[in-house]
């Protein structure tokens, strides 16, 4: 891949604007207050992937936001990289937290990134590194360096479970059909560090609602008296932990995979200060469950978490009143062999059952995944690891992520292919919260290495 490092310095101040430009659309899925933003982002993804020059570009319909499908085919003789992404982002919130205004990107320096990171909602999740593939395509275009076929599926609906882009994988599979899956939508231990993800947990997100009396009620003269249902969510959400901090859901373990104590020994290879750590999130302790280090709980773990909670009074000043129902959301990340679906059902059927008489309870669940593992002796490891050891001058090291990304599984059972998840922002960067932003660095480096991996996949594929 020559001159790919010269064709960046010469249009690094376009690639950066172009993603800033795209970083301005709120195109947040879960709201559909912008709705129109969503669609607006759709087709600024569309314009991109005609300009880089794949031949085909369409906006396929589905019945929530469309997806963006394109393609290249330059001999059908050559493998085939499918490249997923996704152009909508999480709700800003809470929006006072921000420094600058989340839709209003603009570079900044810090300790991680001396060379500047752009601050913005979707900077880095997925924005800014769904665009790495679309500007290395433009590299590989523009200097007649493409080695094989590349197709794009770029939906709109990733952070609200990609219910329907399951749908349109499985009414699409030979549209679909190629030899790899490759996707940026994960991170690396450090610049210095680099790693690929070679697995995911699962995902189960429900919601609970607490009904107690059919009213709000005057606290002085109800209180002690009738069940108050914030009381009674928080003492029932309690009891989900043990005092090990192990979810005591009936059968949640059943499937759990136990890793061996020599893998446990690699993962634990991986550069890791604990002292860092807790000061990078101004912390005085971790916390999790017994008998796991601090990487471990958080990618070979299995876990439960409240998202957000909520029931009464919580305007300004002072009202005396027990609540007529209170809320939660939850999630629980899951490791491989445990299924979304059976979680799910095992959460609901406990939560129902601790209820106390007083209350009724409503269980809603939202979405999940299946975790995933992907091997690293494939032909696509072995490919994106020698790209990453030209642009980083070292061999990355494989690495289980704490996230989610749950049409992996999905794309493997309906496509029968591997993927493999290339990416390049920290977990510093802030994702899913206030402050998000992406490394100009590392959007750089990006676009540097992927043209590679296809450079070795389809050297390796012969």
């Amino acid at each position: 891949m020559n001159q790919i490092k010269s064709y960046i310095a010469e249009h690094k101040e376009r690639f950066l604007t172009e993603l800033i430009d795209l970083l301005k659309i709120p195109s947040i899925s879960a709201d559909k207050a912008y709705k129109k933003d969503v669609l607006k982002t759709a087709d600024a993804i569309k314009d991109s992937l005609e300009k880089v020059g794949c031949d085909t570009v369409q906006i396929c319909k589905t019945d929530g936001y469309p997806i963006v499908y394109a393609q290249k085919i330059i001999d059908k003789n050559l493998p085939t990289i499918l490249v997923y992404g996704h152009y909508d982002v999480q709700p800003p919130d809470p929006i006072n937290l921000w420094d600058s205004p989340p839709f209003e990107p603009i570079i900044k320096k810090t300790d991680k990134h001396p060379d500047g990171a752009i601050f913005a909602r979707g900077a880095c999740d997925d924005k800014g590194q769904m665009y790495m593939h679309v500007k290395a395509m433009e590299f590989m275009t523009a200097t007649n360096q493409l080695p094989c076929n590349v197709k794009f599926m770029i939906e709109g609906e990733e952070e609200v479970g990609s219910a329907n882009l399951a749908t349109f994988v499985k009414n699409n599979t030979e549209k679909l059909k190629n030899d790899v899956i490759l996707i940026s939508d994960t991170g690396m231990i450090a610049n210095h560090v680099p790693s690929i993800t070679t697995g995911l947990r699962g995902l189960s997100y429900v919601e609970v609602e607490v009904t107690g009396p059919n009213r709000d009620l005057h606290s002085g003269l109800y209180g002690g008296a009738v069940a108050n249902p914030i009381n009674i969510l928080t003492k029932m959400i309690a009891s989900l932990h043990d005092e090990n901090n192990h979810i005591t859901i009936p059968g949640f373990y059943d499937n759990v995979e136990e890793l061996s104590q020599k893998e446990r020994a690699e993962m634990a290879k991986a550069p890791f200060n604990l002292d860092t750590y807790k000061k990078a999130l101004d912390i005085n302790a971790v916390y999790g469950e017994v008998g796991y280090t601090t990487n471990e709980r958080n990618s070979i773990r299995p876990t439960l978490d409240v998202n957000g909670i909520w029931g009464g009074y919580t305007g300004e000043g002072a009202k005396t009143v027990i609540a007529s129902k209170a809320y939660a959301k939850i999630s629980m990340r899951l490791v491989p062999n445990q299924d979304w679906l059976n979680i799910t059902k095992l959460f609901k059927k406990h939560f129902e059952n601790i209820a106390p008489q007083g209350v009724t309870v409503k269980v809603t669940p939202h979405h999940g995944g299946q975790g995933y593992v992907t091997p690293i002796d494939s032909v696509g490891y072995k490919a994106a690891s020698k790209a990453y050891q030209d642009t980083f001058g070292k061999t990355p090291i494989p690495q289980r992520s704490g996230g989610s990304i749950p049409i992996v599984a999905l794309f493997e059972q309906e496509l029968k292919s591997k993927t493999i998840l290339m990416g390049f922002g920290l977990d510093s960067d802030a994702i899913h919260s206030p402050n998000e932003h992406f490394g100009v660095w590392n959007y750089l480096k990006g676009i540097e290495t992927i043209p590679l991996f296809y450079k070795y996949f389809t050297e390796l594929s012969k």
